[in-house]
């Protein structure tokens, strides 16, 4: 089975969000199965692609409308990667320092079409097809619709969705753009008057998933105007939990901790950890550490944040550490508080991958107050780590965090409020006090399974049920 995904990120070459960590994991689980899985994206100027060496294995010109582009699709050669993958080089177009900006119309179009255009010229083609999110959404469309890509119509394409807030709109004035197709077919990438590939996607792919079976039902009643589409489309849908590479998110060998752990040694391992961030951000080690880990964004519930530390730390009976960039006044707001609430309070404004690892290892507890939470990974990383999650109940948090209340192991609450937020954290300080059912709890979490191994299997089942 020859599966090749088709996506915009893929950790650890360009990562923005939780989209680069399944596509640099998923394939790698599929292949341990038994699968030949792939992956091609954009070749962007970055310190992955600065730092190897790449041979081109195809070369051609591509039409984007009236303009023609030079494009190659280039190999690397010393990929560390347990899958291969293969990068789309169509010069400033994506050979950016950026994996997004404010107009990506052209780029990804231009994206999708190269490799297309690649894939045409393969001996041996694809089973599958598998499209992540709408950087790639019009794929499902040109493969079925599209004159150029008549002889791919007959493989399966599969879409993802991560993040249906995000749909790639465009105007009618690109229609030009998209190779030449029967324009009594327009309506299939037109939603609320605009070219959507998102939409265009959940249309034409053969089957469309989402990243947590929550969201999915979720999205039929918020997904941003496309409810009554995703409802319309429920026959060929389902929700997928993500998992986590446990490869890279292992406490016994991640290589960024300050002392590798088991389950058997957590405790001193989570000692040890703490207090290197602790004495790193002038908090005190003694007391339960609350950690933030993410972008600094609405969706996450973020500007909520400062307003909730502010008078969760009045009390100085607990410790918070802050790891995220986004909103600048969010970020103004986080670092005012530094000096207000030193001692039990800091915040680093930006992303370090080693200290996100390092404060997975060393906090005992995790927020995640979203609004929108499609599948969320950094609850599954820090169960990994024995950090207790407190989770808003909202997709894939909903599917992966059960209560303490509920005979569970993590923290929920239902709103994303200021007041919801400060009872889940006194209600994390009680717990953290009780320490016999705390540790028990600790040893337990870190034994929950959220590997790749069981979502690969169902990828592969629902590739099969397509035939």
């Amino acid at each position: 089975m020859k599966i090749m995904h088709v996506s915009a990120e893929c950790y650890p070459i360009a990562k923005v969000g939780g989209l680069a960590d399944v596509v640099g994991a998923l394939p790698k689980y599929q292949n341990e199965i038994g699968a030949n899985s792939s992956v091609i994206m954009p070749f962007y100027n970055n310190k992955f692609t600065q730092a190897h060496e790449f041979t081109s294995i195809y070369q051609a010109n591509l039409k984007l409308g009236n303009e023609e582009l030079r494009f190659n699709v280039l190999k690397v050669d010393d990929s560390s990667l347990e899958f291969d993958i293969y990068f789309v080089h169509v010069g400033d177009l994506l050979y950016t320092d950026y994996v997004y900006s404010n107009n990506d119309t052209n780029r990804f179009l231009a994206f999708q079409i190269a490799a297309l255009d690649w894939i045409l010229t393969l001996k041996e083609k694809p089973d599958y097809i598998h499209c992540h999110d709408h950087h790639t959404g019009l794929i499902p469309f040109m493969t079925q619709e599209s004159y150029k890509y008549e002889s791919l119509n007959k493989i399966p394409v599969i879409t993802t969705i991560h993040n249906a807030q995000y749909q790639g709109w465009m105007g009618y004035d690109n229609l030009y753009k998209i190779p030449r197709f029967n324009i009594e077919k327009v309506g299939l990438i037109m939603w609320d008057g605009m070219i959507n590939p998102l939409a265009a996607a959940i249309k034409c792919a053969w089957r469309v998933t989402t990243v947590s079976p929550s969201y999915m039902e979720e999205l039929k009643f918020s997904a941003n105007g496309l409810e009554s589409l995703l409802s319309h489309e429920s026959a060929k849908a389902i929700g997928i939990l993500n998992g986590i590479d446990s490869d890279v998110w292992n406490p016994d060998t991640d290589k960024y901790i300050i002392k590798n752990y088991k389950k058997a040694s957590v405790e001193s391992g989570k000692k040890a950890n703490k207090k290197w961030l602790c004495a790193q951000f002038n908090l005190d080690e003694t007391k339960p550490l609350f950690a933030f880990i993410g972008r600094l964004v609405g969706e996450k519930g973020a500007e909520l944040l400062p307003y909730a530390i502010d008078y969760a730390v009045r009390s100085k009976d607990i410790s918070v550490i802050v790891l995220g960039s986004g909103s600048k006044e969010t970020e103004r707001q986080l670092f005012d508080l530094i000096p207000r609430h030193s001692g039990n309070y800091n915040a680093f404004i930006g992303y370090d991958e080693k200290l996100s690892h390092i404060i997975y290892a060393g906090a005992d507890f995790l927020l995640m107050p979203s609004r929108v939470e499609p599948c969320g990974l950094n609850q599954m990383y820090s169960l990994r780590y024995g950090t207790v999650p407190i989770v808003r109940r909202i997709g894939g948090l909903k599917d992966t965090v059960i209560d303490i209340g509920d005979n569970g192991f993590g923290i929920c609450h239902n709103d994303v409020s200021v007041q919801d937020m400060v009872v889940a954290i006194s209600r994390g300080k009680d717990f953290y006090n009780h320490q016999k059912e705390f540790k028990v709890n600790r040893k337990h979490i870190m034994s929950i399974d959220h590997s790749w191994k069981v979502s690969a299997k169902a990828y592969i089942d629902l590739y099969k049920s397509i035939n």
